[in-house]
């Protein structure tokens, strides 16, 4: 990782989960581990004059949509965004839209895997050019063979040897790339995170609103769930 020009923080948090897994870790956590939340504020109870407190910090927020995944379950060498949903358009064709709907900028984390062709497709949209980077790139680390842990050789394409390290890298790549900096100097100060491929995701002025006048670091808006989750 050093040899290929990582920042030491993308190495060291590698190290540690590697670490993790070489004693065991699997990173899952049992049903028996978790405890219920007793209580959560209802979106669709908040008062009114939260959304317009929301409204007024759209100026200071920022869409992130997390871009890093290929959709290679489906048979796909692209980002999965670029997988056609509805009406011919693919998940990115809908999430630009959303964001030139809102007014609120839209910015990507790719990964190496998805940047080259997500970028191309946002071309089609030169509304979403503002005064940010449409992108920042999450960082790569070596994939390891299940059967001994240890680093894959691909000789002939030793970019089959890297994979991105998922949504988590979001707060180390937003550090590292100077997004996070760009951002700050720029005046935002809240980000709506979500995936690529959740088009249900969308920004609620009423829980931007909430978020403001709590003061919060960070809020995960959450739905019930079903016997499907289990």
């Amino acid at each position: 990782m050093e040899a290929e020009g990582l920042p030491a923080i993308a190495v060291e948090t590698f190290a540690h989960y590697y670490r993790q897994l070489l004693s065991g870790e699997t990173g899952l956590i049992p049903e028996a581990a978790i405890r219920p939340v007793e209580s959560l504020p209802d979106a669709e109870t908040l008062p009114p004059d939260l959304a317009a407190e929301g409204e007024a910090a759209l100026p200071h927020t920022v869409l992130i949509k997390l871009n890093g995944g290929l959709g290679t379950s489906m048979g796909l060498e692209q980002a999965k965004s670029l997988l056609v949903v509805k009406n011919g358009l693919t998940f990115l064709d809908i999430i630009a839209r959303q964001a030139m709907q809102t007014g609120v900028p839209l910015v990507l984390m790719n990964s190496f895997a998805t940047r080259a062709d997500s970028l191309a497709a946002l071309a089609r949209y030169p509304q979403l050019r503002r005064n940010l980077p449409l992108d920042f790139l999450q960082h790569k680390v070596p994939k390891v063979a299940r059967a001994d842990l240890s680093p894959v050789s691909w000789p002939s394409n030793p970019a089959l040897e890297w994979c991105p390290p998922g949504h988590g890298d979001i707060y180390t790549a937003l550090l590292t790339s100077g997004m996070l900096r760009t951002l700050l100097e720029a005046g935002y100060r809240y980000a709506f995170v979500s995936n690529a491929d959740n088009l249900g995701a969308v920004l609620d002025t009423a829980i931007l609103g909430y978020f403001v006048r709590h003061r919060l670091p960070f809020m995960m808006e959450v739905a019930d769930r079903t016997e499907a989750d289990k």
